[in-house]
C-alpha cells in the first residue's frame, strides 16, 4: 500500500484526482490540502510519504516553493497543473512526473505504474497472499480477485476471462502466463486447451464433459486425457467390495 497526499487549492481538482486514486487499490489517500502553508506544516511532521500530488499555481505559496521544503518528506513527487510552462521548473524541483490538466485516468494510472514499477502489472497478475489484482480490459481498473472465488479462466486470444462467483473480468494475459503465475496454487486444473478450472467449483462430470457451478461446460481435450483420468481415479469414492 502506498500512502499519498494531494495539495491543490481547487476542490474540483481534488475531487477528480480522488476519483482516480480510488481506481488504484494500492494507493491510500491519507489527506488533502487546499492551503499549501497548512500542508507544509503537517507534512513535515508526518512519516515519509510514498507520493505527493502537488498543484503549482496556488495562493500564498506556489507548488514549486512548497516542493523545495517537502521534497525530502516523500519518495515520489508529481506536479499536477494546467500550465505547460512549468515543465522545466518541475524538472528543476526534482519532480518525478508532470501531469498536465486535464489528464485522463489512463494517464494517471500509467504514471503511477512508471513511478512504482514493482507494482506495475498491466499484463500480469499481482499476487498478494489469497488474492490478485488484474487490470480490467473494459475500464482499466485494477480489480481485486479473491483466488478462492475463481471458478474458471477462459482463453480469449490475447486475453483471459476470469469467471468468479461474483463477476467475470477480462484482462490482457495469455492462459499460459496465468498458469505459470499460479503454479503454486492448489486446486487449479487444466483438462482443456482453452480453460483452467477450480476443482472445488465442479458441479458434475458427465462422460467427456465437466459442468461448473456457474454453467460453464468444458470438454476434455485428448492431450489432457491422462491427467483427467488420474484426477478421477484419485477423487472417485468407490464402494468396498463385499466378500462372499
Amino acid at each position: 500500500m502506498y500512502n499519498c497526499i494531494i495539495v491543490d487549492d481547487e476542490l474540483h481538482s481534488i475531487d477528480g484526482l480522488t476519483g482516480y486514486i480510488d481506481k488504484i487499490p494500492e494507493l491510500n489517500l491519507i489527506n488533502t490540502f487546499t492551503d499549501p502553508t497548512k500542508a507544509l506544516l503537517e507534512i513535515q511532521d508526518m512519516p515519509v510519504l510514498d507520493l505527493i500530488l502537488l498543484d503549482i499555481d496556488m495562493p500564498g505559496m506556489s507548488g514549486l516553493e512548497l516542493a523545495v521544503e517537502i521534497r525530502k518528506n516523500t519518495k515520489k513527487l508529481v506536479f499536477t497543473t494546467a500550465h505547460s510552462k512549468y515543465g522545466y521548473d518541475a524538472f528543476e524541483a526534482d519532480a518525478d512526473a508532470f501531469l498536465l490538466k486535464p489528464y485522463s485516468v489512463g494517464k494517471f494510472i500509467s504514471t503511477f505504474q512508471k513511478l512504482f514499477p514493482s507494482r506495475e502489472r498491466t499484463t500480469e497478475l499481482q499476487t498478494e497472499e489469497d488474492f490478485v489484482f488484474v487490470k480490467s480490459k473494459d475500464d482499466h481498473r485494477l480489480v481485486r480477485i479473491n483466488v478462492c472465488e475463481i471458478i474458471a479462466i477462459e482463453s480469449k486470444l490475447n486475453y483471459i476471462q476470469l469467471h468468479t462467483t461474483s463477476a467475470s473480468i477480462m484482462t490482457y494475459m495469455s492462459l499460459t502466463e496465468f498458469s505459470q503465475k499460479m503454479r503454486n496454487r492448489k486446486g487449479l486444473l487444466q483438462f482443456q486447451r482453452s480453460f483452467i478450472i477450480a476443482q472445488e467449483y465442479i458441479e458434475y462430470i458427465d462422460g467427456n464433459m465437466i459442468k461448473m457451478v456457474n454453467g460453464i461446460r468444458i470438454s476434455i481435450g485428448d492431450h489432457y486425457r491422462k491427467s483427467f483420468d488420474e484426477f478421477i481415479n484419485t477423487n472417485l469414492m468407490k464402494p468396498k467390495r463385499r466378500t462372499p
